[in-house]
Formats: C-alpha cells, structure tokens, sequence
C-alpha cells in the first residue's frame, strides 16, 4: 500500500508541473504562406492584406522586427496572421484564394513575434 502511494504522489507531483499552456496549445492556430503557393499568388494576397485587408504590415518594412528574413513567403505570412488574428472572430479566414494555410506551430522567430489571439 505504501509503495503505491508513494507512485501516486511521484505522478501527482509531475502532472502539476506540466504548463497549462501545453494543454491548450492544441486550439493556437497560426496563418502563414502556403509553401506550394506560387510568387504571384503570394505577391496579390500580400498585396490585398496589407492594404484593404487591414493587416498591421508595419513590423515587416525595412529596419523593423519581422523584416529579416526578406523573403516573400515570409513577409505574406506575417500580414496573413495579422490579418487572421484581427478579424477570425468576425469571420476572417486563412485562405488568401488558397495561398495560405493554418499551423499549430508558432512560426515567431527571434525578434519577429507573430501575434496570437483568442
């Protein structure tokens, strides 16, 4: 008996230290480029969320956090996420005529954060 309270609390004792965060990363979606997108599809959404789709593109100009790398598919993934994160709960999607696509993992990387809301 008191070997198996002795595993209980060892188990007990390791569920309270998993993160919360762990248990509802599985619902965080990300909106980033399509890989199999092509230049032009990628340039025209880009195009469409900076300017009349509303997304903030501040942070991929030049000299600003999410500018490097400057690649196409990078800075459309940015404005994609900005987009999806500002307007998903009023009906936004992750389409962009099929340019882009959802991910479970946060595509954030050194200084470039990529927002994330509920």
């Amino acid at each position: 008996m008191a070997m198996f309270m002795l595993k209980l609390m060892v188990l007990l004792l390791f569920l309270s230290m998993i993160s919360l965060k762990t248990v509802n990363a599985e619902f965080e979606q990300w909106c980033v480029a399509d890989e199999q997108s092509s230049d032009d599809e990628l340039q025209a959404a880009l195009n469409w969320a900076c300017g009349v789709g509303g997304a903030d593109c501040s942070k991929i100009e030049e000299k600003q956090p999410c500018y490097l790398p400057n690649t196409l598919k990078d800075h459309a993934s940015y404005a994609f996420n900005s987009y999806y994160q500002k307007f998903k709960q009023s009906g936004g999607s992750c389409n962009f005529r099929g340019a882009a696509m959802t991910t479970e993992v946060d595509p954030s990387h050194g200084s470039c954060h990529y927002d994330y809301s509920l």
